[in-house]
């Protein structure tokens, strides 16, 4: 926004010089130009100059609007690249933090939660990712994940065992929540905060084998919280990796914890 009002002042003022330096002083339009860039750049050469008061007042106001509006677009320009290199240098740090989480926690949730998902064979068709898959595939499956009706039945799980596997990656949960890049991306910390709350809520039960209706309702909005989450939060990842990384992007690609005969092994072509 910045960069472009100091643009459009810049624009203003510039038209503003040409065509009064062409009118007051019969400049061509090549040396009106050349002059009133100069004049704002407090460039100056002294080969061109104004021959009349009226041509002397106008460059007057040139320099005096246009020597901070130049100064502006070129210190905004400046902000601008300097700020695009540090995001890029936070998304980086951001995708390394949601790599390591992938790896060490969330695809084991996923695996857990599809089996919670009677569906989940519909949801594989939508992830069935490949290496031919182009930005065009990946925005077509977010718009197919918007539209898909998630379910979850804890029955078809195994909570207890969800339960001692969250305990087992609290630590790991701190860390990354703690982690200053993780605070910059919304999605991804409410993901962090959703999982945290699932594991509060399963320890503070005791009878998870036989809870009532209600008491299991609840759980399970807890879990699709974080499953819709998940999902999408990997899909955005796999892409990442489709354009960065193609050697990680083939290991998460025959791993994919929607595909139940997934197997890291490569086969034969």
């Amino acid at each position: 926004m910045r960069l472009r009002g100091s643009l459009a002042v810049f624009a203003v003022l510039l038209s503003i010089g040409i065509f009064g330096f062409m009118s007051v002083e019969n400049f061509s339009l090549i040396d009106a130009i050349y002059f009133s860039i100069v004049t704002m750049a407090t460039v100056g050469y002294g080969d061109i100059h104004p021959q009349t008061d009226i041509g002397k007042l106008l460059a007057l106001i040139i320099i005096v609007g246009g020597v901070g509006t130049f100064l502006g677009v070129i210190a905004s320009i400046t902000d601008v690249l300097v700020n695009r290199r540090e995001e890029t240098r936070r998304r980086q740090k951001l995708d390394m933090v949601t790599g390591l989480f992938f790896s060490e926690m969330g695809n084991e949730l996923l695996k857990r939660f599809t089996h919670m998902d009677p569906e989940t064979e519909t949801l594989h068709h939508i992830l069935e990712i490949s290496s031919e898959w182009k930005s065009r595939d990946f925005e077509k499956a977010r718009k197919a994940l918007r539209k898909y009706h998630l379910v979850v039945d804890s029955r078809r799980g195994d909570m207890p065992a969800l339960r001692d596997y969250l305990q087992q990656k609290a630590e790991l949960l701190l860390r990354l929540i703690e982690n200053p890049a993780i605070q910059e991306h919304e999605n991804f910390t409410d993901l962090l905060h959703a999982v945290f709350h699932l594991r509060d809520e399963l320890m503070h039960r005791k009878g998870l084998p036989a809870l009532a209706d209600a008491d299991r309702k609840h759980l399970e909005g807890d879990v699709a919280r974080i499953y819709k989450l998940l999902i999408f939060e990997w899909l955005r990842y796999m892409q990442y990796l489709k354009g960065s990384y193609g050697y990680l992007f083939s290991l998460a690609q025959r791993t994919n914890p929607f595909d139940p005969e997934a197997d890291a092994a490569v086969e034969e072509p």
